[in-house]
């Protein structure tokens, strides 16, 4: 066991010999692993930061129904809870709409210009079905009703919100395969020019009784350092990406009167992005070295 470790402690020094050695090339290497990386990983943050901004909406399928001011409340109740396609129905009043209003803070001042109340009385209904036809059809319905103003389906555009979530993060799927396949043939051709190098060397090993896995080991290190180097530059890739952006959004958050900012990748994406970069370096070292021993 002893043995064992000894061996791959040298062989985890002479790997970061060699990439100390040749700083020049391993920092090219590790800056094209890290730009790669880091595209997928700020695609993926973006759209978390996105979905974040939309669980502050409701995705139900909700309409909101807005009465005239000459409207029977109590008959347009009646006949909205009588319809079997309503699950919920809640009544808003003009007061309790201003008093919502006040509340924020960007419309504060604005609230409190106002003369008179310009609200109308407004019911707030959840339907059973949230398919895009039965939400047309049944605010259709409601629209016909005399003392309806207005009929407004409130998620409908909370649910395109989502639906260009789900796509974006197919997209982003797509690109992470075809720049991991990228940066695995970026560490094949390195860990082959380093074999390409050392030729004598290893038939010499070979002639003294190396075995293939001694031989290895030492590449399989530098591929996995070489990956893990990528990645950590991907991440302070994406950091510092996500600092400039917050630049312009606080501001624009803030004349919207919210905090919101863009948020980094928690810690276990993070390292989960370390694992993967590293993984990848370490796999394109097993190709490469294994094509070679062949």
């Amino acid at each position: 066991m002893m043995a064992w470790l000894r061996q791959h402690r040298e062989a985890f020094a002479r790997a970061l010999g060699k990439l100390l050695a040749q700083r020049s090339a391993s920092l090219l290497n590790a800056l094209v692993i890290g730009v790669a990386l880091s595209l997928p990983a700020g695609g993926y943050a973006l759209l978390a930061n996105l979905q974040q901004v939309a669980q502050h909406f409701t995705l139900e399928p909700q309409l909101s129904v807005f009465l005239k001011p000459e409207a029977s409340r109590a008959e347009l109740e009646r006949r909205l809870r009588a319809d079997a396609r309503i699950e919920q129905l809640r009544f808003v009043s003009r007061e309790d709409a201003l008093k919502e209003l006040r509340q924020t803070e960007s419309l504060a001042e604005v609230v409190a210009a106002l003369e008179r109340n310009p609200l109308p009385d407004a019911f707030v209904l959840r339907a059973r079905e949230g398919g895009p036809a039965a939400l047309e059809a049944l605010a259709a319905d409601v629209r016909a009703m005399a003392g309806i103003a207005q009929v407004q389906v409130d998620s409908a555009w909370a649910q395109r919100l989502g639906a260009l979530a789900r796509i974006g993060r197919l997209a982003l799927a797509a690109l992470a395969v075809l720049l991991a396949t990228g940066l695995g043939a970026v560490t094949f051709n390195t860990i082959r020019l380093q074999i390409l190098t050392q030729r004598d060397e290893i038939e010499v090993s070979r002639l003294l009784g190396a075995t293939d896995a001694f031989i290895r080991r030492p590449f399989f290190y530098l591929g996995l350092l070489q990956g893990l180097a990528g990645g950590a530059l991907g991440l302070a890739i994406l950091w510092a990406g996500l600092a400039t952006l917050n630049q312009d959004v606080r501001e624009l958050a803030q004349s919207y009167g919210s905090s919101f900012q863009l948020a980094f990748l928690p810690g276990a994406q993070a390292i989960a992005v370390l694992a993967l970069s590293a993984f990848l370096g370490w796999a394109g070292a097993l190709l490469s070295v294994s094509k070679y021993l062949r």
